[in-house]
């Protein structure tokens, strides 16, 4: 892991939550408006978590999940600040091509499957997948919010780099190799 880092990208608060509580270790990703024509890439394979609030609902979650929406990762900061307290670190990458992989996905993160249908047919059919390994600081720190950090895009260069230190893994190595083993059980 990266002792600091100035890149941070953006995710529902609730995913934020569910990461920060271990419930899932995969970030489903299809992009914003200014990905521009080519949509998502993975730029970075490390960065903090910046919880948005932006666009997501109840609706929007398994059933159960909801309360997701009430963490502290899903709850606005003070006015004018960004709440960074989750870092991930990328370990595997899948583009899903087919519809019918969405399948089973609904098993290994709290997206319901009628918002995983929404984000593969946006634009252009296709979906990203990322297996994250999060960790967390001993205590979230906030930060100035500013112009630039807002709009519809995944990464977003912060105005400094924050160190990792003192960043723990949310899971246990074994934990995490179990929804590993899990995301490799649902692709075969």
């Amino acid at each position: 892991m990266q002792a600091e880092n100035q890149i941070a990208f953006k995710e529902w608060g609730a995913i934020c939550a569910a990461l920060a509580e271990g419930r899932q270790s995969l970030i489903v990703r299809k992009g914003g408006i200014h990905e521009g024509r080519d949509g998502f890439r993975v730029e970075h394979r490390e960065f903090w978590l910046f919880p948005t609030r932006f666009h997501q609902g109840a609706d929007q979650l398994q059933a159960g999940q909801e309360n997701l929406l009430s963490q502290p990762y899903a709850q606005e900061p003070a006015a004018g600040q960004i709440r960074l307290g989750l870092y991930a670190v990328v370990e595997q990458v899948l583009e899903l091509q087919e519809e019918s992989q969405l399948a089973g996905l609904e098993e290994l993160q709290v997206l319901n499957q009628e918002t995983l249908a929404q984000r593969f047919v946006y634009k252009r059919p296709g979906l990203y997948v990322l297996l994250v390994r999060a960790y967390q600081m001993p205590q979230p720190f906030e930060i100035k919010d500013e112009a630039r950090y807002g709009g519809c895009r995944s990464w977003v260069e912060l105005t400094q780099a924050y160190s990792t230190e003192g960043a723990t893994p949310v899971l246990t190595e074994e934990q995490f190799q179990q929804q590993k083993q899990a995301l490799e059980t649902w692709l075969s």
